[in-house]
């Protein structure tokens, strides 16, 4: 089989996986939520559901198809979907996208800046202390590290904004913008500043440490050890030598804590009410918004399988020898 077939069977077993993927991640939500006490009319109708008929409220239920069994709403769901009709927002009293678009930037710009900078300071962190292994310096960061992993981000980002936002009134403490400043990009940077601080905080030590640990078992193989005795440099063996071979490590792991970031987000969009689809997932699941639950977390769940993609490919050029394996991230 030529490299160019070999590339496309590739991709067109990614793809099979990810309508595979999709498919079983809709069925689930779809049925959990479903499944949820509650009752999805209140958002709709709000206080005057109180006032209804018994004979009115049936009614309002088929009109909006919640008389249906289940497996009857899924299909028409699904089928609608494939239409690129993903139904109206029972909250919101619009269609699902329309609600949704204005707000995937906010959220895509928030994890992305967090993602970066997150790994970005993980990976100097971890060179940093490999270089001063069991030394003062690399202790102290080891507790200061530890102690701040375990802060919960919920606790860290009220504390934040009564210090910076209440008391100082250096940040403001909500939104990811003021009201007609959605182009200004200073004032987005001012509203990211506290969230994206709470964000850093809350994951970069974990992925430190396993990187950290990482180059630790790298820096005693024998290849170092003789780079070593020829007069190298524990420094330039670790940026030039080490890091390459950890970058397959590192990529999986950036690949990996995907979820882990987007979760991050969604508990900082809740805390300073930042309009994002973090926040909007706990509305639509706290009033029981189907339809807008259902493409948050397809949006969702399509992010960390891309994110996989992604890294499997970017490893397969750090390594090519991944080409040939039979493993896969998914």
């Amino acid at each position: 089989m030529s490299k160019g077939n070999k590339i496309g069977v590739r991709i067109l077993k990614r793809i099979f996986l990810l309508v595979v993927v999709m498919f079983i991640l809709s069925v689930a939500v779809f049925w959990l939520a479903r499944l949820a006490p509650g009752d999805p009319l209140q958002s709709f109708y709000g206080d005057s559901l109180e006032m209804m008929t018994s004979e009115e409220i049936d009614a309002a239920r088929t009109r909006l198809g919640l008389d249906q069994g289940i497996a009857v709403q899924y299909v028409k769901w699904i089928t609608n979907a494939l239409h690129g009709d993903f139904g109206l927002s029972l909250k919101y009293r619009q269609p699902v996208l329309d609600v949704i678009k204005p707000l995937i930037g906010n959220t895509l710009l928030l994890g992305g800046i967090a993602y970066v900078v997150i790994f970005a300071l993980a990976i100097l962190i971890a060179i940093f202390c490999t270089l001063h292994e069991d030394q003062w310096i690399d202790k102290m960061i080891c507790k200061i590290g530890t102690a701040t992993y375990y802060i919960p981000a919920f606790w860290l980002g009220v504390v934040l904004i009564l210090i910076f936002s209440i008391n100082l009134g250096w940040f403001p403490s909500s939104g990811a913008y003021d009201v007609g400043m959605a182009d200004s990009i200073g004032n987005r940077i001012k509203h990211m500043i506290l969230p994206l601080i709470v964000m850093i905080f809350s994951h970069l030590w974990y992925y430190a440490y396993m990187i950290r640990n990482k180059f630790l078992d790298e820096v005693r193989k024998d290849y170092v050890l003789l780079a070593r005795s020829k007069g190298l440099s524990k420094r330039t063996i670790l940026w030039k030598h080490c890091l390459r071979n950890v970058m397959p490590t590192i990529v999986s792991i950036m690949a990996v804590s995907v979820p882990h970031v987007t979760g991050g987000t969604v508990t900082v969009e809740a805390v300073f009410n930042y309009a994002g689809i973090g926040n909007l997932a706990v509305e639509s699941a706290k009033y029981h918004d189907y339809n807008l639950l259902m493409v948050d977390v397809l949006i969702t769940g399509f992010i960390v399988f891309l994110s996989s993609f992604i890294a499997q490919t970017i490893n397969e050029e750090i390594d090519p020898r991944m080409k040939e394996s039979e493993v896969r991230v998914w």
